[in-house]
């Protein structure tokens, strides 16, 4: 029977990392990927002062970027999997970002949950998390993050778009499945999700790797 994610496989992390592929479990195009999250969140308005909750952090491929912008202890991480963000904090981070993100500051969390978070968080980011997931992940997740964090004034979220059906090409060549990863979801789908969790959701026209589409969500 078909995994219903990737990373549900047994032994997947340990077997990646010890192969020292921690930048690939996260998809690789290390660089551009980490670019382009970056800067859809300065559009939405990030700033040094903000508490960014980066939502599936893995091995900081964002937060090597977001920890030197941001105010000292002002990035949060989860994570299915401790080991791998741990090895993002041990290689990919300087020893002043290091200094500048405590290490319990990255939750491991592989049922979005959100423990430990503080109530001081106002910009959360989801960048191909849910694409990998099952399609009834989303909505729970969205409605635990908006009960958790009252602060919240956007959250920057990433999926696949696509048919009811099983494959569909994404403009970056990528294919997509209705009931397989990589998932691509109806967009009224995701709107419902979003509304049902308390949410106003706006689409974007930005220009992700692998033909991801952004939608930018609101507490309504």
């Amino acid at each position: 029977m078909a995994l219903s994610s990737p990373y549900l496989a047994p032994g997947f992390y340990d077997r990646a990392l010890a192969a020292g592929k921690h930048r690939d479990i996260v998809g690789g195009r290390w660089d551009e990927t980490a670019r382009a999250q970056m800067s859809a969140l300065l559009d939405e308005g990030l700033t040094p002062t903000d508490h960014l909750l980066d939502i599936g952090c893995g091995a900081l491929r964002l937060g090597h970027k977001a920890v030197a912008y941001l105010n000292p202890g002002h990035y949060w991480g989860t994570d299915a999997s401790a080991a791998l963000m741990q090895r993002g904090w041990d290689v990919e981070l300087s020893p002043d970002q290091q200094s500048r993100l405590p290490r319990s500051q990255l939750i491991e969390d592989a049922n979005f949950t959100y423990p430990g978070l503080p109530d001081t968080i106002t910009i959360a980011i989801a960048f191909g998390v849910f694409t990998h997931l099952p399609p009834e992940t989303l909505a729970p997740a969205l409605t635990t993050l908006r009960q958790r964090c009252p602060a919240l004034r956007k959250l920057l979220l990433t999926i696949f778009l696509g048919p009811q059906t099983d494959t569909h090409r994404q403009s970056d060549g990528v294919v997509t499945h209705a009931t397989r990863p990589p998932y691509h979801r109806p967009p009224k789908t995701i709107e419902t999700d979003a509304r049902t969790a308390g949410f106003a959701l706006n689409w974007s026209d930005r220009q992700l790797p692998r033909g991801q589409r952004l939608c930018v969500l609101t507490p309504a």
